[in-house]
């Protein structure tokens, strides 16, 4: 097991930007354990977070091979450059929008509405919601 000791400032220069490092690092990580406390220096307030954790084993299932046509690896393309911006927009990991098994699902499925894209496998609702409306438009374009 290991360990790492955050602090997540609470000025607004470093808040945000704290709590995007913390949040990149737990989800790179199998987190076993959290303990979090309250420091005031008397010049700067901040929360204090150790997270006890292990290392992501690799998935130990051999990779499918997917085929796409020419068509839907430009689609394909086209959808991890919209989820690589949203995500650095937002200080993501990319993989925490979504997976690159949704993003050939939608390419194969080429769905032209939200109603087509709620079919989609696994992608679920609550991915539909957030980010439907600029998939449709990444499909549209093709």
């Amino acid at each position: 097991m290991n360990i790492k000791v955050f602090n997540i400032r609470l000025d607004k220069d470093n808040c945000d930007n704290d709590q995007n490092l913390m949040n990149a690092f737990l989800d790179s990580v199998e987190v076993k354990l959290t303990s979090t406390n309250f420091v005031t220096t008397g010049t700067v307030d901040f929360w204090s977070a150790v997270v006890f954790y292990d290392l992501k084993k690799s998935d130990s299932k051999p990779t499918e091979v997917i085929e796409l046509n020419e068509k839907e690896n430009a689609i394909f393309t086209a959808l991890k450059l919209w989820r690589n911006d949203l995500a650095q927009k937002k200080g993501w990991s990319s993989f925490r929008i979504c997976h690159n098994s949704h993003l050939i699902s939608i390419a194969k499925e080429n769905p032209q509405s939200i109603e087509e894209l709620r079919k989609v496998k696994s992608f679920g609702e609550s991915r539909t919601i957030n980010y439907g409306e600029d998939i449709i438009a990444v499909l549209n374009s093709f």
